[in-house]
């Protein structure tokens, strides 16, 4: 894992549907919009990807993401630029009765 990547860390209820894996780095040599960086994430995980964001792109209400601590529903959502070296944390609501 090299300084520019982007470290994605994934829920244990997702990990099955991108491998099994609980850390995806992702090269970022520069600046890239969160919803550019999801789309690099979701190549070749197609199910992964309908889990994160609805028909339209948009991220699924029970989906929550942060950019180093930050939740990006309060920055710019999709266009909140992720810079190289960052961590982007998914979490995924659980509902239970």
């Amino acid at each position: 894992m090299g300084a520019s990547d982007v470290t994605v860390l994934i829920p244990t209820l997702l990990r099955p549907l991108i491998g099994d894996r609980s850390r995806v780095p992702l090269a970022a040599p520069s600046a890239i919009p969160l919803g550019q960086l999801l789309d690099n994430l979701h190549h070749g995980y197609p199910v992964f990807a309908r889990r994160i964001r609805d028909e339209t792109g948009a991220l699924r209400r029970y989906v929550n993401v942060y950019v180093n601590g930050e939740d990006v529903r309060r920055l710019d959502g999709l266009a909140t630029p992720v810079q190289p070296g960052a961590e982007v944390m998914i979490i995924q609501s659980v509902a239970g009765g």
